[in-house]
């Protein structure tokens, strides 16, 4: 069974756009942990933390393309202090919306999957650890490629990937990529 325009609120790109701004507080401190985590641990690098990443690419700044790329979210993420008062209750208010609105959403319509244009809602799925799995769909008339996203409750990876797989082979839209200089 096929639903459309199941949208889950009156105002979505209201939602959407805050939804993004409480979603940076927690991913720029779960960022900076997490990163210091996994370099700390590494036996063989030349930086142990995300002021060693900052600071490797202001000394490379040509190798490490500053002028295209920037680090605004590296030095932002740097300047937080780990998961406080204010992160977890970001935290709460993020795991709310998923399980009250998305799992929610799900159960009511008995449905497999949710299927987004392009990878938009896979925020929304990330903030409760759900998988999702964006594809290719198709291009736009510069060659761009847009995608479709399949998500779904915990636990349902087998049949995101089947239906993903499914999808690429009955559209056989993907191919290799063209880069321009």
């Amino acid at each position: 069974m096929v639903i459309e325009n199941i949208g889950t609120t009156e105002n979505q790109t209201e939602v959407k756009n805050h939804l993004f701004e409480i979603d940076l507080v927690a991913m720029k401190a779960e960022f900076k942990l997490s990163l210091n985590a996994y370099l700390s641990d590494l036996l063989h690098s030349p930086v142990r933390s995300l002021a060693d990443v900052i600071a490797f690419n202001n000394a490379h700044p040509v190798e490490e393309r500053l002028k295209d790329f920037g680090q605004s979210f590296l030095t932002d993420s740097e300047k937080t202090n780990g998961i406080g008062p204010r992160e977890k209750t970001v935290l709460k208010i993020l795991n709310e919306i998923s399980t009250d609105v998305l799992e929610k959403l799900m159960k009511k319509h008995q449905l497999d999957a949710i299927v987004t244009p392009n990878s938009d809602a896979s925020t929304i799925f990330a903030i409760g650890g759900m998988p999702a799995i964006a594809v290719p769909a198709g291009y736009d008339n510069q060659g761009v490629p847009f995608a479709i996203c399949f998500g779904g409750l915990k636990g349902y990876e087998p049949r995101l990937i089947e239906m993903a797989y499914a999808f690429e082979q009955a559209t056989k839209v993907r191919r290799m990529p063209r880069y321009k200089h």
